[in-house]
C-alpha cells in the first residue's frame, strides 16, 4: 500500500531544502531582467555589418594614405550592440565627435575620432611629420575643425561606398562637438551598433568609433535577407550562358603528349650526338591532349594533307565542372 507523508514530514523536507541552500542556489541562477534593455538584432545582421565594414576599412587605408601622404594602417576591432549611454561612456573626453545624417532614413549616426589620432593628423596636414612627443588632451579649435573637413569627407565617402552594396545611404556631417555628453541625438537606453576601428599613422595610434541606431538597421532587415539569399543561390542558366559567351573568345593552349616512356638522369647526361632514343610507344596507343595543362582529351595521331594532327576520340571528364562544363562542350 502507498504510504502518505504526514504534515510534520512534509515540513521537515522543506526545512532540509532551506538548510542545504536550496533557495540560495535557485537565487544564484536567477538573472535580473531590465525592461529598458535594448532589443537585440539578429546575429546574421551583425555578421553582415562586420563584412561591410571590412570593405570600408580596406578602402579607407588607401584613401587616407593618399590624402595624408603617410603610411596608414586601419584595423576593424569589433562590431557589437549596446545602449547609446554605454557607447558614450566608452568615449574619451575631450574628443572629436560628429553627428551624421543618414538620408533617406530618419535619424542620426555618430562618428568619433580620438584626440590621439586627430592632433597627429592636423600636424601632418600643416606640414609636420605627425610624430608628436606628447599626446595633447584639449578641445580642438574652430580653425582645426575646418582643417578636418577633408578627412571627414573621405571617411563619409568610403562609408557611403561600403553601404552601397546593401542600401544607398547619404552620410552627411551635421555637427561637430568635443564632449560626448553634448551629442544627445538618441535616448540613453536606445540601442546602437558600435563599430570600433583602430587607426595607426606612423607611430601614432588612435581609435575611430561609429554608432548606428539599431532601429534603422532593423528597417533594413529585408535588404540584409536579400543580400544573404543572393550569396547563397547558385547562378541561373542565363547567367551561366552569359559567362560562356564571354569565355568563348578566350585563347587557351592545346598540346598533345605521348606520355609513358621515361629515361634516367644518368642516361640523359650520357647522351651524345648520333644516339638513338627508343621511346617504345605503340602506334595505336592514344595520346593525351592537354588544355592549359589539364588533361582534357584522348586522341590518335593522324595526318591531314602535309600536316600532322590529332583525331579526338574521347573527352575526359574534369571534376567539379558541373553544368558550365557541359555547356562549354556543347558549343564551340
Amino acid at each position: 500500500m502507498a504510504r502518505q507523508l504526514s504534515q510534520q514530514e512534509i515540513d521537515a523536507v522543506f526545512q532540509g531544502l532551506q538548510t542545504n541552500g536550496g533557495e540560495e542556489s535557485l537565487a544564484s541562477k536567477a538573472v535580473p531582467f531590465d525592461f529598458r534593455r535594448p532589443d537585440r538584432i539578429a546575429k546574421s545582421q551583425l555578421r553582415a555589418i562586420h563584412l561591410l565594414h571590412d570593405n570600408f576599412v580596406r578602402n579607407l587605408v588607401s584613401s587616407m594614405s593618399a590624402y595624408l601622404r603617410s603610411y596608414v594602417i586601419v584595423n576593424l576591432v569589433s562590431v557589437e550592440q549596446l545602449s547609446y549611454a554605454e557607447f558614450l561612456e566608452c568615449l574619451p573626453s575631450p574628443t572629436c565627435i560628429a553627428s551624421l545624417g543618414l538620408r533617406p532614413y530618419d535619424g542620426n549616426a555618430v562618428l568619433e575620432v580620438n584626440s590621439s589620432l586627430v592632433f597627429p593628423i592636423l600636424e601632418i596636414l600643416l606640414g609636420g611629420n605627425g610624430k608628436a612627443s606628447t599626446v595633447l588632451q584639449r578641445e580642438i579649435t574652430e580653425i582645426e575643425q575646418s582643417l578636418l573637413d577633408g578627412l571627414f569627407k573621405i571617411i563619409l565617402r568610403e562609408l557611403k561606398e561600403a553601404w552601397k552594396g546593401l542600401t544607398a545611404i547619404d552620410f552627411t556631417l551635421e555637427s561637430l562637438e568635443t564632449e560626448p555628453q553634448f551629442v544627445q541625438i538618441l535616448a540613453p537606453s536606445e540601442a546602437v551598433v558600435a563599430i570600433a576601428i583602430e587607426v595607426r599613422i606612423g607611430e601614432s595610434v588612435g581609435m575611430m568609433n561609429i554608432a548606428m541606431p539599431s532601429i534603422i538597421i532593423k528597417m533594413m532587415r529585408q535588404k540584409f535577407d536579400q543580400q544573404w539569399s543572393v550569396r547563397k543561390t547558385h547562378a541561373s542558366e542565363a547567367e551561366q550562358a552569359r559567362v560562356l559567351r564571354v569565355l568563348r573568345d578566350a585563347a587557351i593552349t592545346l598540346e598533345a603528349r605521348m606520355e609513358g616512356p621515361t629515361v634516367s638522369v644518368r642516361d640523359l647526361l650520357s647522351l651524345r650526338e648520333g644516339y638513338v632514343l627508343m621511346f617504345d610507344y605503340p602506334v595505336d596507343r592514344p595520346v593525351e591532349v592537354l588544355a592549359n595543362g589539364v588533361h582534357k582529351f584522348t586522341a590518335q595521331l593522324v595526318s591531314t594533307g602535309k600536316k600532322r594532327a590529332c583525331l579526338l576520340e574521347k573527352i575526359r571528364p574534369v571534376p567539379s565542372q558541373g553544368r558550365i562544363k557541359e555547356g562549354a562542350e556543347g558549343g564551340g
